[in-house]
Parts: C-alpha cells; sequence; structure tokens
C-alpha cells in the first residue's frame, strides 16, 4: 500500500506532544497537516478549514494547548475514534485533531464534516506543494460571528479602549512617543488592567526598564503613592500590604528583563506561557545602543517578528517605542499605532489611533500623573467612584464627597500637569489626595489647616476650568472655616461630624511665616524713596555683568526649549523627619488671641539625655546670592554629557542618586517627589555640583548619569552686587528693628521672587526661571551640608526643613559647633526647647 507524502511524515504521539506548540504554528501558518499515530490508532492534526463546524463554540471537546499536551495521548486516542478534539489557544480554536482514514492522506472538507454541518473552505494543492487554507465568504463571517468580540485585552482607560476598541487579537499594537512622555506607562496600563483586573495571563518582555522599577511602577499606580519615594525602599503601611497583594497574584504577569533580549527570545517564550493574553514589549529604542538588540536599525525586523507572533498566536502584542518620528514609525509597520502628543494643556497628552490600512480612525486625551507612574482618563471623574487599576483609588469614604472632589481638583497641579498655584500649596493637595486615596481621615484633619493656610495665600486661583474647579473644591472648607471662626469668636463651641468632609473641632488655622508676611498686591511697583528698594538694587546688579545676561526670556520662546521644564519643586528644599520620633501638630493660642497650629516633638529613649536644639539660619535668599552659579544668557541644548563640566550652567536630566542613609534626608529633598516615567528628575547646577562632591567624598556610590541638558556659560557673582548691599543694609536695619527691617525683609524677599513672576499681572523686570530656583537650590544645598556636617560631626539631626530651619537633639545649651551664632548672614540663631514641647518659633 503506498503511503502519501503527508503519511511519509507522519510522526509517534510521543514526539507530536513534545512538539506541538510548532505543529500547531504550522496548522495556522501553512495549513499543513500531520498524521499522528498511537500503537494502531491514527489521527490527523489539521486546520480549522478541513473541519470548520470545530468554530462552533461547545460544538466538540475543546482542550488550550498547555492542557493539550499533557493529555495528548489520551486526546489522539478519542480523535482516532470518531471524537474530534479542537485545540485553543486562550479561548480561540485554533487546530482540530480528527480521525485519519488510513486509504488517504487527510480528510476531503466533506468527509471531515460533522454530520450535519456544511462544508465551507478546503485545501488546494499546488503541484503536490503544501496545501494553501481557502475560506469562503460564509466561512469567513461565521468564524467573525461565533468567535466572539474582535477585541482583546483593554488599557482600563475608557477614553483610549473607545478609541482603540481595545487591543486586537492577532496584531501588532504601537504605542509611539518621544521619551519622558510616558509611552511605557500606557503599557504598563494594559499588563495591569489584563493581570491584576481580569485575572489574564500577561507576558512583559523589558528591554527598557528592569523588574524592580516595574514593580515600583505598579505599587506607586496601584496605591498613588510617590514613585519616587518608593525608588528608595520607602513603603507606607497601606503600600506593604498591595505589594503583599500583588505577589499572591502576581502569577499573572511574567516578567522578562533578561540582558540582551531579544524580538526572537520573545517569539520562543510566549508559546509556553498557558492561556496568555498579551504580551508587552517594554521599549523598542530608536538610538542604537550595543547593549540593547531592540534598539536601531535592527528594530523593522524585530518588529516583523513580533507582528508574526501576534498572528500566530492570536494575541495582541503591544510594543513601546521611545520616538514619535513618522520615518521610523513607516518601518516598523505595525498594523495598529498609537501616536502620544503633548498638548497646549499641559495636563493632558492626545494620543492619535491610526490603523496600517486605514489611517487616523480616532483619538482620545489622557492626563499624565508621572508622580505615579500612571495616567488618568482625561474626562472628569465621577464622585464616588473607584476607579480600574488605570485609574486613581479615590473613594468618597474618607471626607466625604467634598474631600474626593478636592483630590480630583487637585490633580492637573499635583501631577506636574499645571502651573499656576503656589508650591505650599502644591504640597498640601498632594498630601490630600494620598490621604484620600488611603482612606485616612485622622491624616485629612491634620491636614485641613495648613491646606487652607496655603490656599489663603494665593491671590486668585488660574484663570483655567481647573483653576476655576479647584476654587470650588476649596470652597466648602472655606466656609465652614470662616463660620468656625466668627463662632469662637463669639465663645460658641464648634463642632463638625467625623467624616464630613469639615474641619474638625480643634482644626486650627496655621500660620505660616514665610514669604515675611506677605500680601496680594506686595509686587507692585516700588515705593520711590523705600528705606530698601531691592527690585533696584538687583536690576542694577545684573546690569552691571559684562556678560550681557538676559533678563527677559520672550513670551513667544517660553513654551518650548528648557522653559516648560523648570518648576518649583527643583528647589530641593528638604521636608524631613528623623524616622525614630514622633512629629505631632498641636493647637496654640498666640498672645495676639490668634489659634495656629505648632510642631510638637517627641524622640525616644535610645536618643539619651538632652534637649531640641532649634537653629534659624539668617538670610537665606540673600547669602545664596554671593556666589549662585547659573547662565546669563540662554540656555542651549546640550544633551546627555559624560560629566558634569563646570564651565557650564543650567538644567541636567539625571537619576536619582541612591541614599541608604536614614540619618540625614535625601541631598535632593523634595526633587525627588516628582520623577518622570524612568525615575528621573531635573535639577539645577548648585544640586549638580552637591551630588559631584558626594560622590567624591564617597556618601554616593556614583555621580549619577546626565541623561539630558540645557546649558550656557556659568557664572557666580551676577547676584554679588545684590548680596553685598543686602548685607550692608542689613547690619544697619538689624539693630534698629521695628519697622524699618520688617520692611527691609519684605521688599528683599519680593525681589527674589519676581525673579520668575508667575501672574501676568505682576510687573517685574526679570522673566529667569532658572535663575530664581538656582538660587532657591543653592540656598537648599548650603543649608543641607552645614546639617550634614554637624551630623558627620555625631550631632543628631531630628528635622530639617526649608532652607533656614534645623532641629537637633543636643546636651542643654550646646548647639552644634558646626553652626556661629550671630545676627549675620550665614549665621544662626538658637533656642533650645524640651522634647513633647510646642515649638512655637519658625516656619513649621
Amino acid at each position: 500500500m503506498s503511503q502519501s507524502p503527508q503519511e511519509e511524515g507522519a510522526i509517534n504521539a510521543t514526539t507530536a506532544r513534545n512538539k506541538l506548540y510548532a505543529l500547531v504554528k504550522l496548522v495556522e501558518e501553512e495549513g499543513r497537516a500531520t498524521v499522528i499515530t498511537k500503537h494502531k490508532v491514527r489521527a490527523l492534526l489539521a486546520p480549522l478549514d478541513r473541519f470548520p463546524a470545530a468554530r462552533k463554540t461547545d460544538a466538540f471537546p475543546a482542550h488550550v494547548l498547555s492542557a493539550a499536551q499533557r493529555d495528548f495521548g489520551d486526546l489522539v486516542t478519542l480523535a482516532a475514534q470518531g471524537q474530534p478534539q479542537v485545540l485553543l489557544r486562550n479561548t480561540t480554536a485554533v487546530a482540530v485533531l480528527l480521525p485519519a482514514d488510513s486509504s488517504s492522506d487527510a480528510l476531503s472538507p466533506d468527509s471531515a464534516a460533522h454530520p450535519g454541518a456544511a462544508t465551507a473552505g478546503g485545501a488546494v494543492n499546488s503541484q503536490g506543494s503544501t496545501p494553501r487554507r481557502l475560506a469562503t465568504l460564509g466561512d469567513a463571517i461565521g468564524s467573525v460571528l461565533t468567535g466572539g468580540p474582535a477585541g482583546g485585552p483593554t488599557f482600563g482607560l475608557p477614553g483610549l479602549d473607545t478609541a482603540t476598541g481595545g487591543l486586537q487579537r492577532g496584531k501588532l499594537t504601537l504605542v509611539a512617543a518621544r521619551p519622558s512622555v510616558g509611552g511605557s506607562l500606557l503599557g504598563l496600563a494594559a499588563a495591569r488592567k489584563t493581570a491584576l483586573a481580569d485575572h489574564d495571563m500577561v507576558l512583559y518582555a523589558a528591554s527598557g526598564p528592569n523588574r524592580d522599577d516595574i514593580f515600583r511602577r505598579i505599587i506607586s499606580a496601584e496605591t498613588g503613592g510617590e514613585y519616587a519615594r518608593l525608588k528608595q525602599g520607602r513603603l507606607t503601611e497601606h503600600e506593604q500590604n498591595v505589594a503583599r497583594q500583588l505577589v499572591q497574584a502576581g502569577d499573572l504577569l511574567m516578567i522578562d528583563d533578561g540582558s540582551d533580549l531579544t524580538a526572537e527570545d520573545i517569539r520562543e517564550t510566549a508559546p509556553h506561557m498557558k492561556g496568555l493574553a498579551l504580551v508587552v514589549v517594554d521599549r523598542l529604542q530608536a538610538a542604537h545602543s550595543a547593549r540593547l538588540p531592540l534598539s536601531g536599525d535592527r528594530l523593522p525586523d524585530a518588529s516583523q517578528v513580533l507582528a508574526t507572533l501576534a498572528r500566530a498566536l492570536h494575541v495582541p502584542v503591544l510594543a513601546i517605542v521611545d520616538s514619535d518620528d513618522p520615518a521610523l514609525l513607516g518601518l516598523l509597520d505595525a498594523d495598529v499605532t498609537l501616536t502620544l502628543a503633548p498638548t497646549e494643556d499641559p495636563a493632558k497628552v492626545q494620543v492619535t489611533v491610526a490603523e496600517r490600512d486605514f489611517g487616523t480612525i480616532g483619538s482620545a486625551y489622557l492626563q499624565p500623573d508621572l508622580i505615579h507612574a500612571r495616567f488618568l482618563d482625561a474626562g472628569a471623574a465621577p464622585l464616588g467612584r473607584t476607579d480600574s487599576p488605570a485609574g486613581p483609588r479615590l473613594s468618597a469614604s474618607a471626607g466625604g464627597t467634598e474631600a474626593l472632589e478636592l483630590a480630583e481638583a487637585a490633580l492637573p497641579y499635583t501631577s506636574g500637569g499645571h502651573q499656576g498655584i503656589p508650591a505650599a500649596l502644591t504640597r498640601e493637595l498632594a498630601a490630600w489626595r494620598t490621604a484620600v486615596a488611603g482612606g485616612d481621615q485622622e491624616a485629612l484633619t491634620e491636614i485641613l489647616p495648613s491646606l487652607l493656610q496655603a490656599a489663603r495665600a494665593v491671590a486668585a486661583m488660574p484663570d483655567t476650568p481647573e483653576g476655576h474647579r479647584l476654587a470650588t473644591a476649596l470652597q466648602p472648607y472655606t466656609d465652614t472655616a470662616a463660620r468656625a471662626s466668627q463662632a469662637t469668636a463669639a465663645g460658641a463651641p464648634v463642632q463638625a461630624q467625623a467624616g464630613s468632609g469639615q474641619p474638625l473641632a480643634d482644626a486650627e488655622e496655621d500660620e505660616e511665616d514665610g514669604e515675611e508676611g506677605l500680601k496680594p498686591g506686595d509686587e507692585e511697583d516700588e515705593p520711590e524713596g523705600h528705606i530698601f528698594p531691592a527690585l533696584k538694587i538687583l536690576k542694577d546688579s545684573v546690569g552691571r555683568s559684562k556678560m550681557h545676561p538676559i533678563k527677559v526670556i520672550r513670551k513667544e520662546e517660553r513654551d518650548s526649549g528648557p522653559w516648560p521644564l523648570i518648576s518649583e519643586h527643583m528647589d530641593g528644599e528638604p521636608r524631613w523627619a528623623h524616622p525614630d520620633v514622633t512629629v505631632t501638630r498641636v493647637p496654640h493660642i498666640r498672645a495676639n488671641g490668634r489659634r495656629v497650629r505648632r510642631d510638637k516633638i517627641d524622640v525616644p529613649d535610645s536618643f539619651g539625655e538632652g534637649v531640641l536644639c532649634l537653629i534659624d539660619r539668617n538670610g537665606s535668599f540673600p547669602s545664596a546670592c554671593s556666589a549662585v552659579p547659573l547662565a546669563p544668557n540662554k540656555l542651549l541644548h546640550t544633551g546627555p554629557l559624560d560629566a558634569y563640566d563646570k564651565a557650564g550652567a543650567g538644567i541636567y536630566l539625571i537619576d536619582i542618586p541612591e541614599w541608604t542613609r536614614t540619618d540625614m534626608p535625601h541631598p535632593l529633598g523634595r526633587i525627588i517627589d516628582r520623577p518622570d516615567e524612568e525615575g528621573r528628575v531635573w535639577v539645577t547646577t548648585p544640586h549638580i555640583k552637591q551630588l559631584v562632591k558626594l560622590a567624591r567624598d564617597n556618601h554616593l556610590g556614583a555621580m549619577p548619569t546626565i541623561h539630558d541638558s540645557w546649558t550656557g556659560k556659568a557664572n557666580e557673582s551676577l547676584f554679588k552686587p545684590f548680596y553685598e548691599a543686602t548685607r550692608k543694609a542689613r547690619t544697619e536695619l538689624v539693630q534698629a528693628g521695628g519697622d524699618p527691617y520688617k520692611a527691609y525683609k519684605t521688599r528683599l524677599s519680593i525681589a527674589l521672587r519676581l525673579l520668575w513672576p508667575k501672574r501676568p499681572a505682576q510687573k517685574s523686570p526679570f522673566w529667569r526661571p532658572d535663575w530664581r530656583m538656582s538660587m532657591v537650590a543653592e540656598a537648599s544645598v548650603r543649608h543641607w551640608t552645614v546639617a550634614f556636617k554637624a551630623v558627620q560631626e555625631r550631632h543628631t539631626l531630628v528635622a530639617l526643613r526649608n532652607v533656614d530651619q534645623a532641629i537637633f537633639w543636643t546636651p542643654p545649651g550646646t548647639p552644634p559647633s558646626t553652626y556661629r551664632i550671630g545676627t549675620g548672614f550665614g549665621e544662626v540663631k538658637r533656642k533650645f526647647v524640651r522634647a513633647g514641647e510646642t515649638i512655637l518659633e519658625g516656619d513649621d
């Protein structure tokens, strides 16, 4: 008896079991049928075209490939006995085991069809070659009607999911975005939604971030915790609980961050994952890198491998590419491309959805929330919601709907997408969002007074929809505070219901001692003949420079280049208390009858005998003007740098250096609270110089890499004449005290603040955000450095704040020797209080 070519290639069941995935791939891609023998019985592993009825849901026994491989011998026996067995990839039929007729090399469509099922489709041989799969229109329509929804996993972002229809099975989808726009976070959103919400298997192939980065981003996005803080290994109890829960559910998100990851590696790994629903490749790098195979001119070939993988496994493959260059995207030739682009509104990113054959098919807007490593849907969120993993887990359970609405209204500003409110208010709103997300009513009560104080300092919220919403969300709290103040003045008791979103009975007003008591309107033209015309002196100081400084960046240039990258958080001011001490906010009534809240600090017995030594540095900002490094002229894009060049000054994009000490705050202060999606931050020259010194002295493991930069020729004397005039005036006025000294401090603060005027109505001869932030950063660095010297001399630092306040635990009457006591610049005032006493002075 002669044998057909296919029978000559027959293999036994054991061999077929071991090669099942490869055999099924041949079935799908080439329509090749394989005869399988087991003892005296034979079955045929065939394409669905040979037996269209197998596509009908629940028509025949069906098995996912991993289970079919395990029980393959039994399935061959059942198929040989006339019971077809359907093989599935996830939930989609991909092949069928049929009885093999010994008199023919394969079943014909007629003989293979289930009784009563119409024949549809078949195989056509061409000169003895492997049969090609053909399908009638009816077969194709039947497949669509019985195959369920065309879409697969989603991002968990309603607007984007509507625009894309979900991630399409069998297709390669590219997310194209320039660095720092957030492309990787869309890949992570899809992975989180699929694995953690839908409970389906995900392969996360990480060519860029490592598995620790990915895990921290997931924790940050799920809990609303700051990604930069998590990179320092500091997790709250809530975050630790979420992390433990994710570990238990983590078997559905498999991460491959092995070195030299290639598209071929991904193709080999994916078929062996049971129930695979999504492959995420993070990321394809446009710039060539010798250590990254998924980069440079190797990307087009890699893209084709990933596209073939998607089609072979019938799962969506989502790949991130760090470029939106149309020429590159054309070479990659994806089925679907999502292009992320910033908009004129910093709180929105537009995603354009395009298909290869149809062009643009839709678009959506997202809100970047990079501090929490995620995107949010751009639409206003309904009150009382609890979002999918892609969105914020905010609930009205803590503080009521007013608290939730305020948290949502704060998002455009706390995410860094919008500016226009003071840094102090931004900090308080960020703390409010965290407390609402964690359901912490006690924290809300604690935060509210300082939040209201910061809000009162704002003359007017930004004249934008976001600013109006924030003002409206604050209104219930400000109204209640006003009523409470009136009731207190009349001697009436003040009460509030817990959980109502209103301030509690003892939620007294905080008093901020910063900004020297400035009020709205104080920035107007400097009075003629003022005792200290600080703004005029500062302008004259800059005018003396022979470097021809550019005092004002033109308005048309402010929305591009380095200027949108500069923020108030670049000051690097520390907000730190020793992890072993307890800081409590307590009510206090000043001599003038005003109710305020102050700190009370308790220290553990392990600190030994001692008292709290309060250090207050004199003139931190004007002192910094003596030698602040900055660029008087324009900042030019100087890109990545192998090392810091002291001849230049400007802003630098760096990794956050690891800081393991617990007796000192991180040297970058609050800068680390606002990283981009890669965990990087922009810093000014004073902090770069500080890190260089710390690395040189072995306090840091290494100087962080400078990934990008905007710099100009450095100068440290631009403000020195202003410093000299300020120091001289202080020497004369500090003795006089009273109103003259207070007026001096007020005009001094106004002049330095007007280096970067924030409102159009403010009149200033300057608009140089880099100058302003470099000056404040220099003050922060000096403050941190002197405290660090004290710690190195074995003094115990209890708290470090702003640019001028430090608290140490010392023997009575003995301040740290690293500080000079006096009234001049660079000197400090000191005061001693016992632990547990209310700290009545200082900006707390």
